[in-house]
């Protein structure tokens, strides 16, 4: 075959979804040569399920990846047509941002930051070789023979590596409906000898708008003042929505319960794991068959579509079965569907292969990210698409990898929850898998990560000013709070009932105390209305969680100690008497880099983490 060879790049990436983007994006910001390679550029961006960003957790993940000058929340916000916190009776910790966007406008948004990027190509093709050349990654080869010469690979596959769409009985090859699967490319890391499984997940029918009793159903309108995503963001940029809410019911579960074996998940088609947080509506009849209804969101895919997303049903039923259960819906009785919904099923590569970087260890140069790595949903695909972005443009650039750690950012959490245990299901963000979840907010998120993006270099000019701004008004607002004392009594005038014991409290004590507003503050001190609302709100949720979050920064202090405690790459694990063969298997596939990520292992005890730091001690003291 005759090869064209395209000009040297320092990274490509493979891909166009959320991970590929953010991927080809950070790397460009990164100062490296980088090229997007897709099947279809029409297709970059596109939201293949749910028109929606951010959620509990999955919001704290869009706050960290715009903090580090990404672009998932710009376009959200660009995109947004009904903005809602979730979680908003709860602490700010464990608030989620969300917004349900126009599939048009977000697509549109992606592709416009991308091509607006710097040093970013796009090549349309499919990618059928990765290049090896003495162990390391050095190029991909087209299907088309061309081969493009690179340092480092970002491979972001998505659902499209063996891609096998299923309904009822009838299967399909393909990444989506509509697309073509990646198959060669599968094949290629078969040949590589990578861990390989097999996971899926699912979408409903799509149902035309004007086909809805829309005047039957509860409404949910977007939030009076709504929670944005990027920091640069001041105000929505479209129209705000309301969605509809109606519910499934007995006759709904008869339907699907009498159908079940046609199913392709309960009729034995699909060997994948689907997600649990997320389950199809044959899931959720059997799973809690004690229930007698199922809420669904009924969501409109754009200002100007017909189409909506019915959140809460989807399914791998044969289309007839999804006909009749639709119609069963209160309000749907003559909803017409334009597309059935179906599973999807797809290889993905067990992380435990990857380090901490998003690097595969066997492949030097070759980072993954997104549903490659066992993950579910938007945002944990873009997160991962970040990180491997820019620690491929630092490979390229021959600088230390960027690592994140559990106490600086949910993407830490979830980088280290992969790399470490690996996946049994499709993994989705939540903030209770982050031990310091009251330190990671999603509206500190800039405080904690944009001050190390410019330290990267991966922000710009406006950002950097935004950001400086901030810090200073919050300096200010923090020494206008501390720089007035009251006694009890004092503060009893304004109507804050505290303990009359004598002791004079700041303005930042005071915020401390849970049944504490803004306007009893500013009865107190007069100079703290100057600052925005912004300010204001930003420093009381500081002073709320101040003493909880000064005790896990010294639970996170005593981490960074057991991480530094570094574990030899040479270590070997099945001479360390005492270990059981479970956990020197374990140790042997993930190697962990510190004690501290050792002990995050599954089935890992004190009693073995203190063998493996005995070895080393001795290994230190043979070599001294």
């Amino acid at each position: 075959m005759f090869h064209v060879k395209h000009d040297a790049f320092d990274v490509v990436v493979i891909g166009g979804g959320h991970a590929g983007a953010e991927a080809a994006h950070a790397a460009a910001r990164a100062g490296a040569r980088t090229a997007l390679v897709t099947m279809r550029k029409e297709t970059i961006g596109v939201m293949s399920c749910n028109p929606a960003i951010g959620g509990l957790g999955k919001g704290h993940l869009v706050r960290e990846i715009d903090a580090m000058g990404g672009i998932m929340g710009l376009a959200a916000d660009r995109s947004g047509i009904q903005f809602r916190l979730l979680n908003r009776r709860k602490g700010p910790a464990v608030r989620g941002p969300r917004t349900q966007s126009d599939r048009a406008l977000y697509k549109a948004a992606i592709q416009s930051l991308l091509s607006s990027q710097e040093g970013l190509s796009i090549i349309e093709g499919e990618v059928a070789d990765l290049i090896v050349s003495k162990g390391q990654i050095s190029g991909v080869e087209l299907a088309d023979g061309a081969v493009v010469p690179c340092r480092a690979v970002v491979l972001t596959t998505g659902t499209f590596l063996n891609g096998l769409i299923h309904i009822g009985d009838q299967q399909t090859v393909g990444g989506r409906i509509g697309d073509k699967p990646s198959v060669r490319l599968a094949e290629r890391l078969r040949a590589l000898d990578l861990p390989l499984g097999r996971l899926k997940t699912g979408t409903p029918p799509r149902l035309r708008a004007s086909s809805i009793a829309w005047d039957k159903l509860e409404i949910q309108p977007a939030d009076e003042y709504p929670a944005l995503f990027s920091f640069l963001s001041d105000r929505p940029y479209v129209r705000q929505i309301a969605c509809g809410i109606t519910h499934t019911n007995q006759q709904t579960h008869d339907i699907i319960s009498k159908n079940l074996s046609r199913s392709a998940m309960y009729g034995g088609h699909i060997a994948g794991v689907g997600p649990r947080y997320c389950p199809s509506i044959e899931d959720k009849i059997v799973r809690f068959a004690d229930k007698s209804s199922h809420q669904i969101f009924l969501e409109p895919e754009g200002l100007d579509s017909d189409t909506v997303y019915p959140n809460g049903i989807s399914t791998s039923l044969p289309e007839d079965v999804q006909h009749a259960y639709v119609h069963s819906i209160f309000g749907l009785e003559r909803a017409e569907i334009l597309q059935p919904g179906y599973a999807i099923e797809y290889d993905f590569v067990d992380p435990q292969s990857l380090d901490s970087s998003l690097q595969l260890r066997a492949v030097p140069g070759l980072f993954l990210a997104g549903q490659i790595n066992g993950t579910t949903g938007y945002e944990e695909a873009a997160a991962q698409g970040l990180m491997a972005g820019l620690n491929s443009a630092r490979l390229a650039q021959a600088a230390a990898p960027v690592i994140l750690s559990r106490a600086q950012a949910y993407i830490g959490v979830m980088i280290d929850d992969l790399v470490t245990r690996g996946v049994a299901e499709p993994y989705r963000m939540f903030t209770s898998r982050a031990e310091y979840r009251l330190s990671l907010r999603a509206d500190n998120a800039d405080q904690r990560l944009t001050g190390l993006a410019d330290q990267l270099g991966v922000i710009g000019s406006t950002r950097r000013e935004r950001f400086d701004a901030k810090m200073e008004d919050l300096a200010a607002g923090r020494e206008v709070l501390e720089g007035a004392r009251f006694t009890p009594r004092e503060a009893s005038v304004a109507g804050i009932a505290i303990n009359q014991d004598g002791h004079r409290r700041n303005g930042m004590d005071l915020l401390a105390f849970p049944d504490v507003d803004l306007g009893q503050i500013d009865a107190l001190i007069p100079g703290f209305r100057q600052f925005t609302t912004e300010t204001r709100a930003q420093l009381a949720t500081e002073a709320l969680y101040k003493t909880y979050v000064e005790r896990q920064q010294r639970d996170a202090a005593a981490l960074q100690r057991d991480e530094a405690q570094a574990i030899p790459e040479s270590i070997d694990y099945g001479d360390i008497g005492g270990l059981s063969n479970e956990l020197k298997g374990k140790l042997q596939r993930v190697k962990p880099t510190t004690l501290a990520q050792a002990g995050r292992i599954d089935g890992m005890t004190p009693a073995a983490l203190a063998l493996i730091l005995s070895r080393i001690r001795q290994d230190e003291r043979r070599s001294a």
